[in-house]
């Protein structure tokens, strides 16, 4: 059930399997709000494609720690339209391989119809996950829109392309563009939840971020075979404002939509993922979000999805959450101008 809060705003390798870059758009200070443009938020509170309960909690943990008061305060006009269905992750002993990929499905179309007449009407789009299966039915509801060849910048360590063959943790978080892209092997259900696939072709999706140490054998295959636009981990964190341009620069100039993964980030710096592995690797969460406000500058995007936090993580350091909100503000506040 959904209701709405309306806050009007008052004032190590090198791999480039595509070298074409667009021109850099003029840089403007992110605390200056000249347009105000209609946000909306939605939240995604499941864990149901994930390894445990935990990223549920993130659209309420985020609206407590003054996401909402802190986008209004740069003077957005912010509407909050509440949570999508609940639903929390259970061991799924019917599919092991691919566990509650029933409840997945359906939190994705349920998501897809509620963005699309935000869209249409043109809202930017704000979605708290969850996990990042949500990016398959914001890129949905995009398509629906039929205003072009849409984009999606993917900001992860991870690929996300395994399938239920490919490894045996049955979890679909690390899957979702595996079914975006309808590899071999995925579950027909998820990859045909919006019609026939595949949602997306290769070329609508730039990888930042990505630690290939992390990656299984299967995913870098498809990565090859494919010839997938990936920009790496440690590009990211040399230059992240370099390395978002020539990531955004590599996808087709239709209606963009970014999307985080925050076990991109390092752990120690960030502690907020629900995967603990990524300690003392990767990016800050500060270095991610230049790239993320580099990025929506250059190609002001219509949505940013969040994925992958669990407010568990961060209970030593409830800190770290208002670090977050600070750096979403700058990202939302360059995409509205």
């Amino acid at each position: 059930m959904s209701t709405e809060y309306v806050a009007a705003g008052t004032g190590s390798s090198s791999l480039l399997c595509s070298t074409r870059r667009s021109q850099p758009a003029p840089f403007r200070d992110s605390g200056i709000v000249a347009e105000v443009t209609r946000i909306s938020i939605l939240g995604v509170p499941s864990s149901a494609a994930s390894y445990a309960a935990g990223q549920d909690l993130a659209p309420a943990a985020l609206r407590a720690a003054g996401l909402v008061e802190a986008l209004t305060a740069s003077g957005l006009d912010v509407h909050d339209h509440g949570d999508l269905t609940h639903q929390v992750w259970r061991p799924d002993r019917s599919h092991p391989l691919a566990q509650n990929v029933g409840q997945v499905t359906e939190s994705l179309q349920e998501l897809a119809g509620r963005l699309e007449p935000l869209l249409a009407r043109g809202d930017f789009a704000l979605i708290l996950g969850g996990n990042c299966t949500i990016a398959l039915g914001v890129m949905a509801a995009m398509r629906r829109l039929d205003h072009g060849t849409s984009a999606l910048l993917y900001v992860d360590r991870h690929y996300d392309l395994n399938t239920p063959e490919s490894t045996t943790d049955g979890a679909l978080d690390w899957m979702g563009l595996a079914h975006a892209l309808a590899l071999p092997g995925c579950i027909d259900a998820l990859a045909d939840a919006f019609g026939p696939g595949p949602l997306l072709q290769p070329h609508q999706v730039a990888w930042l971020g990505v630690e290939p140490l992390v990656t299984t054998q299967w995913e870098r295959d498809q990565v090859e075979r494919l010839g997938l636009n990936v920009t790496f981990s440690g590009e990211l964190t040399a230059d992240p404002a370099g390395a978002a341009m020539t990531a955004v620069g590599q996808l087709p100039s239709g209606p963009l939509a970014l999307h985080i993964d925050v076990d991109v980030l390092d752990f120690i710096d960030a502690p907020l993922a629900e995967n603990t592995d990524c300690r003392n690797t990767g990016p800050t969460l500060e270095q991610t979000f230049e790239a993320l406000t580099v990025a929506a500058r250059e190609r002001p995007p219509r949505t940013l999805s969040i994925g992958e936090l669990n407010p568990t993580r961060c209970a030593g350091d409830p800190e770290v959450l208002l670090r977050f909100i600070s750096n979403v503000v700058r990202v939302v506040a360059a995409a509205a101008n």
